[in-house]
């Protein structure tokens, strides 16, 4: 199954939400990606953005965010991602409160230590 690439629209707009972080870009899925300490927080996949926000994180913001769903590339649920849809990402404040939880979340990981692989 070949996967759609995602917009440059998409694309831009989550590098330029990223631009001064303390992140890496990364491909994963052949998606632009960024990692924190080498534990992956947020990137596109298709035309979806996903955020790491861990479980707990996860469930509350799917209490309060009805749009979020998970985050299922091949139908494999990805337990702490969200996927964040266009009405989430419209919305300036309620989207960069979303960011902040997970980089917040994604900081407060053990770094991740070995080989590194990326395609790019």
């Amino acid at each position: 199954m070949e996967w759609k690439k995602s917009s440059e629209e998409l694309v831009k707009f989550l590098d330029g939400k990223m631009t001064g972080r303390k992140a890496e870009r990364r491909k994963m899925f052949g998606f632009p990606c960024y990692f924190i300490n080498n534990n992956m927080c947020t990137g596109t996949f298709e035309e979806g953005l996903f955020l790491r926000l861990g479980n707990e994180g996860r469930e509350k913001a799917m209490v309060e965010h009805k749009e979020l769903s998970y985050f299922e590339p091949r139908g494999r649920k990805m337990g702490e991602y969200v996927v964040v849809p266009r009405e989430i990402r419209e919305d300036a404040a309620n989207f960069d409160r979303l960011l902040e939880l997970s980089i917040e979340y994604v900081s407060g990981l053990p770094a991740k230590k070995g080989k590194r692989q990326t395609r790019e």
